[in-house]
C-alpha cells in the first residue's frame, strides 16, 4: 500500500521548541495499511527526518545512513560504484523504495541509493527484517524506503542549496578539485492541484589517494538529477505523478604508461528514467483503494579512450569490456484494497507485479524476468493490549518455483503505558537477479560470469525487540529498546571462484547461511536536546565453519553509535554530532599453502560535525567536517581481496579524508 504523507518541516529554528519533533509520536507508512504512529505500529521502523537531514547538510544518501546502526558500506574502487549491507546482508537482500515503488538496479548491489537526490528526501523509514510478504523479493534483510518531499500548507515555496566541500586536502572554487552541490526547487498547489519542480548538480572532483600520476584513487563523478511532479486531489482521492531523470558520467584515468607513454581512460555514463503514478480512492470510512504503477529505464555505457601521448592522439579501445552498452527496464504495479470490519479488524488484500528485462553486449539474449503476486494481510486487536498482524504472499515467478505459500506473523503487546514488546516470523523467497544468471563481464578489475543453474533464495526470520519508555511529557522523553534476530537462508547466492578455473568468478548457492545480532537503541529529548545512543553485536555464519572444528559457527563484530542535536534558538544556532564505531570484522580462509588463516578488518571511527546558524528569515549558513578523524584506509590482513573486484591486499579504502564544507540555504514561501 502506498501512501504519500504530506508533511513539510522547516528547517529554522525558532523557538525552544525547535528540536520538539523528537517529541512527537512520528508517522510512519512503511509496511502500513495507512499513515500510523511509530508507537503503535506493529513492525520496528527507524526514522530518520527531513530535519536531521538537513541539519546533517548531506549530498548522499550514503552520508545519511553510515552512522545508524547494522548499516556498512562498501565501495568498488574499480567501478566507483557503493554497495550497502543490512544486518549484515548485502544489498541484494534489501529492498530499496521511493515512496514505496522499488528501485531498478542493474545488478546485485543496490548503486540506485548513490543515484537519488536528498535534496527531494522528506525522510527516511528503515524496517529491518524480512519483508518479503508484503514487498516480495529482495525483502530478506529489510526495507529502505524513501518517502519524498511533496509540499507544506503555502501555497508557493521556492528555495536553492549551494554547498562548498573539500575532498581531503584538496579543494578549488567552483572547480573540479572537491566536491560542488547545487540544488533549486519550486512548488505549487492550491485546494486541489500540486506541482513540484527540482533540479540538482553534484560535481565531486575525485581524490588522488593512493592513486599515481593522473590516476585518482577516488574516481571523479558528476550528476545531474531532475524530477518533477503533479498531483491533484479532492475530499475523496487523490493522484500524483512523479518523473526522475539521472544523467551521471564517472570518469576513471588510467597511469601513464611510461614505455609508450599511453593511457587508457574509461568513463561509465548512466542514464535513468523513473516514471511513477499513484492513487488513493476512499469509498467510505471502512473502504479504501490504493494503486501505484512505475515504468523505470536505466541504461550504463562504457567509452574507453586510448591516449597516445606521445603523438597527441586518442581512439576508442577496443579490448574486452572496453565498449558496452548495458540496458534495463522495469514495469511495476501495485493494487491494494483496505476494508476495515471493526475498530479491531482491518483486511488487506493486494496484488503486484513486477518485471524486469536486461539486454548488452554481455548480457546472454534479452531475457526477462517477471513476479506475479498476490498477498493479504490483517491487523487484528482481539485485546487492548494485543495487536496481532498476520500476512500469506503467494507468488508466481517466471523462471523460478516460488514456494505455494510465503508467511509472516507480527505481534505487538503492550505490557502498560511504558513497556512493550514486538515480535515477528517471517519467510523470505528471493529469485536471482537478471544480473546473476546472465551478466558476464571481464575488465582488468573483474573476471565474472552468470550463473544460470543459481538456486532461488529462502529463508526463515524471527526477531523481538523490548521497547521502554518511563518518562514522556512536554519538555522530556526517553525511550529504550532492546532487541535481537536470527536468520537462516537456504541456498544463499553469493560470488565464488568457478570449481573449473578459479581465476574466474561466477556465482554459486550456499546450502546453509546464518546471521544473528542484538542491539540495543536509546533515545533522549529534553528541551532543545535530542540524542540516540545505540549499541550492536551482529554476527554472520563463516562458511568454513562446517567443515573446520576450529572455526566458529558465527563471527561477531560490534557497533556503537551516537547522534546529538543541540539547538540554542536565542542564537539561531545549532550544534549537532553524528558518531559511529564500526567493529573489528574477521574472515577465516585456506591460504595458499592450505593453512587456516584467521583474516582481519581492523575497526575504525567515523565522526561528522556541523553548525547551522540562521543568518536572517529565510537564510541558513551551515558548516562542518566529516570523518573528522581522517581515516582512508583500514588494515586488511587477507592475503587477497577475496571478491571479484581489483584492490591492494592489505588495504581497504573508506573515504577520501577529512573534510570541511561550507553551505548556504534560502527558502522563501507565501
Amino acid at each position: 500500500m502506498t501512501f504519500t504523507l504530506k508533511a513539510q518541516e522547516d528547517v529554522h529554528p525558532k523557538s525552544t521548541d525547535s528540536l520538539n519533533y523528537g517529541m512527537l509520536d512520528e508517522v510512519v507508512v512503511t509496511g502500513q495499511f495507512g499513515p500510523r504512529s511509530v508507537k503503535n505500529s506493529v513492525y520496528r521502523v527507524r526514522t530518520i527526518s527531513q530535519q536531521q537531514i538537513q541539519l546533517r547538510a548531506s549530498t548522499t544518501v550514503e552520508n545519511i545512513l553510515n552512522t545508524q546502526l547494522g548499516i556498512r558500506f562498501t565501495t568498488d574502487m574499480a567501478l566507483a560504484e557503493t554497495d550497502i549491507k543490512l544486518m549484515n546482508m548485502s544489498g541484494q537482500n534489501i529492498k530499496v523504495l521511493v515512496d514505496g515503488i522499488p528501485m531498478l538496479d542493474r545488478g546485485s548491489i543496490r548503486q540506485s541509493l548513490s543515484q537519488i537526490d536528498v535534496n527531494t528526501i522528506e525522510r527516511i523509514e528503515i524496517v529491518e527484517g524480512p519483508m518479503s510478504v508484503t514487498y516480495g523479493s529482495d525483502a530478506l534483510a529489510g526495507v529502505i524506503n524513501i518517502i519524498t518531499k511533496s509540499g507544506g500548507q503555502q501555497n508557493l515555496q521556492v528555495s536553492a542549496r549551494i554547498q562548498e566541500e573539500t575532498a581531503g586536502d584538496e579543494y578549488s572554487f567552483m572547480q573540479k578539485r572537491g566536491t560542488h552541490n547545487g540544488n533549486a526547487a519550486i512548488t505549487w498547489q492550491n485546494q486541489h492541484w500540486r506541482a513540484t519542480a527540482s533540479g540538482t548538480q553534484n560535481n565531486f572532483g575525485g581524490f588522488q589517494g593512493t592513486g599515481e600520476g593522473r590516476a585518482k584513487e577516488w574516481a571523479p563523478k558528476d550528476q545531474l538529477l531532475l524530477s518533477g511532479a503533479l498531483g491533484y486531489r479532492n475530499t475523496k482521492a487523490s493522484t500524483n505523478y512523479r518523473l526522475s531523470y539521472l544523467d551521471e558520467d564517472i570518469a576513471k584515468r588510467g597511469p601513464l604508461n611510461t614505455s609508450n607513454y599511453k593511457a587508457l581512460d574509461q568513463n561509465y555514463i548512466t542514464k535513468r528514467y523513473n516514471h511513477s503514478l499513484q492513487s488513493d480512492w476512499q469509498f467510505s470510512d471502512q473502504l479504501n483503494l490504493s494503486a501505484s504503477a512505475s515504468y523505470q529505464d536505466y541504461r550504463r555505457r562504457t567509452r574507453s579512450i586510448l591516449r597516445d601521448f606521445r603523438n597527441g592522439t586518442s581512439e576508442l579501445a577496443d579490448g574486452a569490456g572496453q565498449q558496452d552498452l548495458v540496458k534495463f527496464n522495469s514495469v511495476f504495479f501495485r493494487g491494494t484494497v483496505q476494508y476495515q470490519f471493526s475498530d479491531k479488524l482491518q483486511f488487506q488484500p493486494g496484488i503486484e507485479i513486477n518485471s524486469q528485462q536486461g539486454n548488452g553486449q554481455r548480457i546472454a539474449g534479452e531475457p526477462r524476468i517477471s513476479d506475479y503476486a498476490f498477498f493479504v494481510s490483517s491487523e487484528w486487536n482481539p485485546l487492548l493490549w494485543l495487536h496481532l498482524r498476520p500476512g500469506l504472499r503467494f507468488t508466481k515467478n517466471s523462471v523460478y518455483n516460488a514456494p505455494p505459500v510465503i508467511p509472516s506473523l507480527n505481534a505487538k503487546i503492550n505490557f502498560s503505558n511504558n513497556w512493550a514488546i514486538r515480535a515477528a516470523y517471517a519467510r523470505g523467497f528471493r529469485a536471482p537477479a537478471l544480473r546473476e544468471l546472465y551478466f558476464t563481464f571481464f575488465d582488468s578489475n573483474h573476471s565474472i560470469e552468470g550463473n544460470t543453474d543459481l538456486k532461488a533464495e529462502y529463508s526463515h526470520s524471527f526477531n523481538a525487540y523490548l521497547s521502554w519508555e518511563p518518562l514522556t511529557g512536554h519538555s522530556i522523553l526517553v525511550n529504550s529498546t532492546l532487541g535481537g534476530f536470527f536468520n537462516r537462508f537456504e541456498n544463499l547466492i553469493t560470488i565464488s571462484g568457478k570449481p573449473d578455473d578459479p581465476s574466474i568468478n561466477t556465482y554459486a548457492n550456499i546450502d546453509h547461511f546464518k546471521t544473528a545480532g542484538i542491539t540495543w537503541e536509546n533515545k533522549l529529548v529534553w528541551k532543545d536536546l535530542d540524542a540516540t545512543f545505540g549499541f550492536s553485536y551482529i554476527s554472520r555464519e563463516d562458511d568454513l565453519s562446517n567443515t573446520l572444528s576450529d572455526v566458529p559457527s558465527l563471527v561477531w563484530q560490534p557497533e556503537v553509535n551516537a547522534n546529538i542535536f543541540y539547538q540554542i534558538p536565542k542564537w539561531g544556532l545549532g550544534i549537532n554530532t553524528f558518531y559511529k564505531l564500526n567493529g573489528k570484522l574477521y574472515d577465516y580462509i585456506i591460504d595458499g599453502n592450505n593453512q587456516l588463516f584467521k583474516a582481519e578488518t581492523e575497526a575504525y571511527h567515523t565522526m561528522d560535525l556541523s553548525v547551522n546558524k540562521v543568518l536572517i528569515k529565510h537564510l541558513t549558513l551551515v558548516g562542518g567536517v566529516r570523518n573528522l578523524f581522517d581515516v582512508t584506509r583500514i588494515r586488511n590482513t587477507s592475503p587477497g581481496t577475496g571478491d571479484a573486484h581489483g584492490g591492494a591486499p592489505g588495504a581497504t579504502a573508506i573515504s577520501y579524508g577529512r573534510s570541511f564544507f561550507l553551505g548556504i540555504n534560502v527558502q522563501w514561501s507565501k
